[in-house]
């Protein structure tokens, strides 16, 4: 897990997104975070000092208007970043049911921020698009600054990403409301990311 910095035109901070890394130098992430007015982004991944990023591609149909679009992007470092690469799931969907772990840099109930942080859910719904997760008093929840992190869940005693980080019913909450997460099964999801990271690691 790294964080994503992201910095408009004029080299100033607009904000920070979670990522995963899929192999040496590349990171999945959620599109919303590379689109709009990101001119830049810097890579932290948990220690030592930031990596620029050698270029940044969020899905070219995702628009932020539209609830349905894929919100996946992909950041290339400009050099490798030394973090064990995390699989992605290609070999099954998720089920509803099943037990997932999120992670990411966001905020805690509290408001606390920037701290790597992890907890359970189990997968409430899913669609081609979408995987949903419902907070309560026994799953976590996702909150500002986790999107773009992964859900993921077992297959064969590994843990793999079968979604990203993309929005919550509740803005501002990070205690009520469902956590949706683009489907990394989607067709065009795999296509996208493989086509710009042919050796992402995969389950």
């Amino acid at each position: 897990m790294v964080l994503v910095n992201m910095r408009d035109k004029d080299g100033l901070a607009t904000g920070a997104c979670s990522g995963t890394v899929i192999s040496p130098r590349a990171v999945l992430t959620a599109a919303h975070c590379l689109d709009g007015d990101t001119a830049a982004v810097r890579i932290f991944p948990g220690t030592g000092s930031e990596v620029v990023a050698e270029s940044f591609s969020p899905y070219p149909l995702y628009r932020e208007s539209d609830p349905s679009s894929l919100d996946v992007g992909v950041v290339i470092a400009s050099q490798d970043l030394n973090r064990a690469a995390m699989k992605l799931l290609v070999s099954r969907s998720a089920q509803v049911g099943e037990t997932a772990v999120i992670a990411g840099w966001g905020k805690d109930a509290l408001g606390n921020g920037t701290v790597l942080r992890a907890g359970t859910t189990t997968v409430s719904g899913l669609s081609a698009t979408f995987l949903q997760t419902q907070f309560s008093n026994t799953s976590s929840s996702v909150c500002q600054g986790d999107s773009g992190g992964p859900l993921l869940v077992s297959e064969g005693g590994v843990w793999a990403i079968a979604g990203v980080t993309s929005a919550v019913t509740v803005s501002g909450s990070c205690t009520a409301g469902t956590n949706f997460y683009t489907n990394l099964r989607h067709p065009d999801v795999m296509s996208f990311i493989f086509g710009l990271v042919p050796n992402a690691a995969r389950q």
